[in-house]
């Protein structure tokens, strides 16, 4: 279902990630279609990140097409352009890749920005774009598939030089052989999902008496968050005093990465942040340098393009840092 609109752009200000992508969007178009100007994107998202993006593409001259649910019918989102898209009564429908790109081809867009959430991170869904003769306004789908699967990524993330937390990251998941690597690296254990994320999937083991109990558990929150083929894990050190400082990242097509700045998001709960502080306090400058360097690093490994964060723990009992993801 369309909604025609006659009312303009709410107002709203740019998000400085917006316009960055929007500017590798016209690098990647010109790449990919010599002398083709991009005309129309297709956004597949809500809230206030449409609201961004949308305004963003108005500055620069670029049409936008916008997708809503019924609940969200009278959101601002849903009003953000004249051509809007009722993606049906569930909010499932931001996760429709298929019928997503159907929209956007049908309509005769270029590009399919996805925002952050819902699709963003969906290697396939990539690819689908790609295939489709659509632009993806993020990374490559390649990008997203090695830096998804936290094993691989620690894999190509320790051949660059870029040191990853002690742990094991391979794919033996008995149970046997986990707890002895676990022996082996030392307790407090970290137990994580390998396609996980927000925070799901992870659970600490203090002694091996925990291990088996707490890897039980890890894997079956993997499994209901991430589906039941998803329950591999990986183990590493727990590190009981840390930071979390992560660098915000932009790289262009053509292995430029640039360092926008650091920011400490050391106070979470349940392993979500509640307060971001930029730039990070009480940092060497030293340090600060290694960090930025180690983050371009990351992102050259994996031919990274668009923006992106780099995230790293601290140790603050060794002065370590270690790359998180």
């Amino acid at each position: 279902m369309r909604r025609f609109m006659k009312s303009g752009l709410p107002a709203c200000q740019p998000s400085l990630l917006s316009n960055l992508a929007l500017r590798r969007c016209f690098a990647t178009s010109a790449q990919q279609s010599p002398g083709k100007k991009l005309e129309s994107i297709l956004i597949a998202n809500r809230g206030e990140i449409a609201l961004r993006v949308a305004r963003t593409a108005a500055q620069h001259g670029i049409g936008v097409s916008t997708l809503y649910t019924t609940p969200d019918e009278h959101s601002q989102h849903a009003f953000a352009s004249h051509n809007a898209f009722n993606l049906g009564d569930d909010t499932a429908g931001y996760l429709d890749g298929k019928r997503i790109i159907e929209i956007a081809k049908r309509e005769g867009c270029d590009a399919v920005h996805p925002g952050y959430g819902f699709l963003s991170e969906n290697a396939d869904f990539a690819r689908m774009c790609t295939e489709a003769g659509l632009i993806f306004i993020g990374p490559s789908s390649k990008a997203i598939e090695e830096m998804g699967d936290k094993s691989r990524s620690k894999e190509i993330m320790n051949s660059a030089g870029v040191q990853c937390v002690p742990g094991y990251h391979g794919t033996n998941q008995d149970a046997s052989f986990l707890a002895s690597r676990a022996s082996e690296i030392g307790y407090p254990i970290l137990i994580k999902a390998v396609k996980g994320g927000g925070g799901k999937g992870m659970r600490i083991a203090f002694s091996e008496s925990e291990f088996e109990s707490q890897l039980i558990s890890a894997k079956s929150e993997a499994r209901g968050a991430f589906g039941p083929e998803n329950d591999a894990v990986l183990i590493e050190r727990y590190i009981t005093q840390p930071r979390h400082v992560e660098v915000q990242v932009f790289a262009d097509l053509h292995g430029n990465v640039v360092a926008l700045g650091e920011r400490d998001c050391s106070v979470q709960r349940r392993h979500q942040k509640i307060l971001e502080e930029s730039p990070a306090p009480n940092l060497s400058p030293e340090l600060r340098k290694d960090l930025w360097q180690k983050a371009r690093a990351a992102a050259r490994a994996v031919n990274y393009c668009g923006a992106g964060t780099v995230e790293f723990i601290l140790d603050n009992e060794t002065g370590s840092s270690f790359l998180w993801k």
